[in-house]
């Protein structure tokens, strides 16, 4: 379900990958409880640039499933009301020390300049939020599938990614296995 507001104009039709592919340099570690005080700062850091701005802020990624071993990049998913009026969001976030990196049909990416933390934009309402946590809830309770899904990202860890996205692209079926049954566990 998207937002029942009508966008300020027309959201952007095409991918902007600011700064072009990008290898993948970081291996999977072990959980650490780190990355929850990483979110937590961020999120704070989000809630002030953003302090005239009303947004759902949730952590996301193999980093918020305690126990799942993962790349030491923190997710957060950011839910604004309209996702063309980027002079909501975005110069607060770059003002905050966040770089711009993917611009996309419903989607916007910064990170710190350091890459360990992605936030990730999205308009309230869409579908892509709630699979986020879809599949971060199931992972957070179901051990079989975080073992899974942990074992997959390590066999395709132990391959060459001059591209980062080609590597998050490989997990999809995995992914899209885990959120079937995470949603046939709800019924």
């Amino acid at each position: 379900m998207m937002n029942s507001s009508k966008p300020r104009r027309p959201d952007v039709t095409t991918v902007e990958i600011i700064g072009g592919p990008e290898a993948l340099k970081v291996g999977l570690g072990t959980y650490d409880a780190r990355w929850a005080e990483v979110y937590l700062h961020h999120r704070r850091r989000i809630l002030d640039a953003l302090a005239a701005v009303d947004v759902d802020i949730e952590h996301i990624g193999s980093t918020s499933v305690p126990g799942l071993a993962a790349k030491p990049i923190v997710d957060i998913v950011v839910a604004v009301a309209d996702i063309t009026a980027e002079e909501d969001y975005l110069d607060g976030l770059l003002a905050a020390g966040y770089e711009l990196r993917v611009r996309e049909p419903g989607h916007r990416l910064v990170r710190t300049p350091t890459r360990e933390v992605h936030v990730h934009v999205y308009e309230r309402g869409d579908a892509a939020v709630q699979e986020y946590l879809l599949f971060r809830d199931h992972l957070r309770t179901n051990a079989d599938d975080r073992a899974l899904y942990e074992s997959v990202k390590r066999a395709l860890l132990s391959q060459q990614w001059n591209d980062m996205n080609d590597y998050a692209d490989a997990k999809n079926d995995v992914i899209l296995a885990i959120k079937t049954r995470a949603r046939a566990a709800r019924q």
